[in-house]
């Protein structure tokens, strides 16, 4: 494991768990075995960390969603959730926590959610042998972002739930 890996890695477990802002960057440079100096020269900015921690995060989920249906984008939803737990997205908790005053934060969110729309869009295309319309693909956006927030107080019934939700919305969609 490089020490970018390492730093990323250790910088996203404790963001995950204790926020952004309370996370310092000697506690990230404890949590990753090396110096503070280090850590900059590797990571720059706390918020540049924090853009790569997001990037490398949301590259790991949509390798997860090479799914050809809504039902196994759920499954793979809550295959996710069962092994990283369930604490709500983290790209909208750094934007929630972070605001848009950090530019950088903010257009790591914005890249991302755009790359996961278009990912609903393709397996929806790939499920309906059609284009998917964009009312469609919203509204299953939608769902599986209210999954993710309803998992971290309802637990995974929140996921099964919007799972069903999304397969009517298929259904409709192919009469």
């Amino acid at each position: 494991m490089n020490i970018d890996t390492k730093l990323i890695s250790a910088a996203e477990n404790l963001f995950d768990c204790h926020g952004f802002s309370a996370t310092g960057m000697d506690r990230l440079a404890q949590a990753a075995g090396m110096s503070s100096r280090t850590l900059y020269k590797h990571a720059g900015s706390k918020n540049e960390l924090i853009a790569a921690v997001l990037m490398t995060r949301g590259q790991r989920f949509l390798q997860r969603l090479e799914v050809d249906s809504v039902e196994a984008l759920f499954d793979a939803l809550a295959g996710w959730m069962s092994e990283e737990g369930a604490r709500g997205c983290l790209f909208l908790r750094a934007q929630g926590e972070l605001g848009s005053a950090v530019s950088e934060v903010t257009e790591a969110v914005l890249a991302y959610k755009a790359r996961f729309a278009e990912t609903v869009a393709q397996i929806l295309t790939r499920q309906l042998g059609a284009n998917a319309n964009a009312e469609l693909v919203e509204q299953v956006v939608i769902l599986i972002e209210g999954a993710t927030a309803a998992a971290s107080y309802r637990g995974l019934d929140a996921v099964a739930s919007a799972r069903k939700a999304a397969s009517l919305l298929v259904e409709r969609a192919r009469q």
